[in-house]
């Protein structure tokens, strides 16, 4: 696994690096700013970058724009991004942006060296991490909303499949209802629980969430 680190704090950044490097974790560079990060991630074309959301000049969330960026230009590279505290937007932005190879952590999680050497593991395998504190956030939010309240029956049932991770045809075979039947049940969904075409496919994980919150 090689890996680019970018950390605005030094001394973080360098126990980042002598934490990976003790378990045999090639870093192949560690930087300080959003613009560095991504002449670093061009030039090494690593497996996996660390970042941290705020970074300079103006630290809002300049790493995790950088982050987008790589992404949106090497898609086979995974993100891991790090903040300190839980921003649930910033959460979203990230999956948003793809669909695998990305991951979303509180800095206390680096402290937990199996915990946070696993995480990076998984996101390099291309599976999507998020950290269970931003999780239990977004499903204490969907349980303040209640969308389940709105849903008639039929759509129950398909949510419910929706959450086995069923695809449209496998509802439409285990409800025995037609293709478009499905469809017309998925959209109800979407508009019910406020969730907009733009939000792309992360609308089905947004919308399983809240089944499982309710």
């Amino acid at each position: 696994m090689r890996v680019v680190i970018a950390e605005d704090s030094a001394l973080l950044r360098q126990g980042i690096v002598l934490l990976l490097e003790e378990q045999g974790i090639d870093v192949v560079d560690a930087v300080g700013d959003g613009e560095a990060l991504l002449r670093s991630v061009a030039e090494h074309q690593p497996d996996v970058c660390v970042v941290d959301v705020r970074m300079p000049p103006t630290f809002v969330d300049e790493g995790l724009r950088a982050a987008l960026v790589i992404r949106n230009r090497w898609p086979d590279i995974g993100v891991l991004v790090l903040s300190q505290y839980v921003e649930q937007s910033y959460a979203i932005d990230l999956i948003d942006s793809a669909t695998s190879g990305v991951g979303y952590l509180l800095k206390d999680r680096v402290s937990d060296v199996d915990e946070f050497v696993a995480a990076l593991g998984r996101v390099t395998a291309g599976d999507t991490v998020l950290d269970p504190e931003v999780v239990k956030q977004m499903l204490a939010r969907s349980r303040r909303q209640d969308p389940m309240a709105t849903l008639s029956p039929r759509e129950r049932d398909v949510l419910a499949a929706m959450a086995e991770g069923r695809s449209n045809g496998g509802i439409a075979t285990l409800l025995v209802i037609g293709s478009a039947a499905v469809e017309k049940h998925i959209r109800s969904i979407f508009l019910k629980f406020g969730l907009h075409p733009e939000d792309g496919e992360h609308r089905r994980v947004l919308a399983v969430l809240r089944y499982l919150g309710a």
